[in-house]
């Protein structure tokens, strides 16, 4: 009787210890799977800081620019921020090949650029920051004029770049288009349009957000933008995905609507009306102002035609007398408003939507606004105006003396003191009879240099898309060093392997 109760213990107790070793088996196996499961699942990304170096390259001067943005993109397109930029002395590269002295001062100042925005990169990221050149107006005209000349200055560049320690991509004449759209892309991205980061500290896309339009005014060029909620499709709509979000932008760029180029053309009116090249009436200078302008500072460009018998060292004498109504026509007649073929039009035939919502106006319109309208002790980055204001400031400016002016106005240089008579007129036609600004939607104008201290230029909306196809550098980062999951897996397979061995010897033990 004992020996049958022994015998029944001896197999419950070979049981037990079986069933024990079984879980231990399980165990380990389980606590295996699992390392491997979370070295692979719980592993995170980690992206380094990317770099980026942009080239705008306008018709009076070129100015570098660095920005920097997380590999880790939001929605494929990265966060961008500008941390420095260098102003490239002298003039535009326009005017290289002509002087090769000037040339070689030309290259001396890029390089100091070059070598500052550079040495501004992490050494071990210099050969993979992406560079970029981008020419604006003043090479689409010269292409136009002399287009080996363009060439020839193209490739000089592309041969100074490529020599440079970073990754050169391309060094090309951009597209009013594209100067327009990508101004859009800045100013929109600066003012939290575009994308924002919400209380978890992530980056969403604003609740409710409306976009504002651009309005860019440069030397040789000027561009408007904005996006349309119809889906109207021609040469001047641009579609652009930003952030996963789709849109469609107006815009279009007017080549010899420019600052400087459109002074030339309003010089070149005043010239026709006079008879006498010693002394011509400039209803557009002050009053007190008087001016020898050489004919080739006036006629050597696209914009102008030259005269009869043009000789380009020809001078006029310029007498001003502060006419603004005289001036006013003068401005008006380098444009048409009248022709139109589409139900509304800009000007010059040009078809655009009705402007609608606020828009940011930028570069020359910043400046003039800010001469017209501004005392020397203001010096704000952004303002307001309303249409007869702006229009009574002009007039105002017009029909001051010189003398006065230069008393009232000593932040500004002569240079460009004696320009903003025509340059007012000039800004307020564009505006109000070109597209069509009125009384309502003017005081939606926000004349702009900067926002949140970043330039508005259409160099950071260049990059904001070129970020899109530039690949990140990133490292998976795992929950467990190696030596650690290896030794947790080297003690788990070790517990397997003895665990299954002991339950071998157990099932053997009991077969007997």
């Amino acid at each position: 009787m004992a020996s049958k109760q022994e015998t029944a213990g001896r197999q419950m107790g070979y049981k037990c210890r079986i069933a024990g070793v079984l879980l231990l088996l399980l165990t380990s196996i389980a606590a295996l799977i699992a390392v491997a499961v979370i070295q692979d699942t719980w592993k995170f990304k980690e992206y380094s800081l990317e770099y980026g170096i942009v080239i705008d390259s306008g018709s009076s001067r070129s100015t570098v620019y660095l920005y920097e943005w997380p590999g880790e993109k939001q929605n494929d397109t990265g966060v961008v921020t500008e941390i420095k930029n260098c102003r490239v002395k002298g003039d535009g590269i326009s005017e290289m090949k002509v002087d090769p002295q000037k040339d070689a001062e030309s290259w001396k100042a890029f390089q100091v650029c070059m070598d500052d925005i550079i040495n501004a990169i992490p050494v071990a990221k210099q050969n993979a920051t992406p560079l970029y050149l981008g020419a604006t107006a003043g090479m689409r005209l010269l292409h136009e004029q002399d287009e080996k000349r363009s060439n020839d200055v193209m490739a000089s560049l592309r041969k100074y770049l490529s020599s440079l320690p970073v990754n050169f991509k391309s060094a090309s004449i951009i597209s009013g288009q594209e100067e327009g759209l990508y101004g859009w892309v800045t100013v929109n991205y600066l003012m939290g349009n575009l994308i924002e980061k919400n209380v978890w500290n992530a980056y969403i896309r604003p609740d409710g957000a409306k976009t504002v339009g651009s309005m860019d005014l440069g030397g040789a060029s000027t561009q408007i933008a904005f996006a349309i909620t119809d889906n109207l499709t021609g040469p001047d709509y641009m579609p652009i995905k930003l952030y996963g979000y789709p849109y469609n932008v107006y815009t279009h760029s007017f080549l010899c609507y420019g600052k400087n180029e459109a002074e030339k053309r309003i010089l070149d009116k005043v010239i026709q009306e006079s008879s006498n090249p010693a002394y011509i009436i400039n209803p557009c200078f002050p009053e007190g102002y008087n001016a020898t302008i050489k004919a080739s500072t006036i006629y050597d460009t696209e914009c102008t035609k030259k005269p009869r018998g043009y000789n380009p060292d020809q001078e006029y004498f310029m007498v001003g007398v502060a006419d603004s109504d005289r001036c006013l026509s003068m401005v008006k007649s380098i444009f048409d408003f009248e022709t139109c073929s589409s139900s509304l039009c800009s000007f010059n035939g040009v078809e655009q939507p009705p402007v609608t919502g606020d828009f940011m106006a930028y570069a020359g319109f910043f400046y003039t606004a800010r001469a017209l309208l501004k005392n020397g002790t203001e010096d704000p980055d952004d303002f307001n105006s309303d249409f007869d204001r702006f229009n009574a400031s002009v007039r105002q400016f017009c029909n001051s003396h010189w003398e006065v002016l230069r008393s009232e106005k000593t932040w500004i240089s002569p240079r460009f003191l004696k320009t903003y008579c025509y340059s007012g007129h000039y800004m307020f036609s564009l505006l109000a009879d070109g597209y069509k600004f009125d009384k309502d939607t003017f005081e939606n104008i926000n004349f702009a240099k900067q926002v949140k201290s970043t330039s508005i230029g259409w160099s950071l909306g260049y990059m904001l898309s070129m970020s899109n196809m530039i690949p990140s550098e990133v490292k998976e980062i795992f929950p467990m060093t190696n030596p650690v999951f290896a030794g947790l897996i080297f003690l788990f397979s070790a517990l397997t392997i003895v665990t299954v061995v002991i339950v071998f010897i157990f099932l053997i033990r009991s077969c007997f």
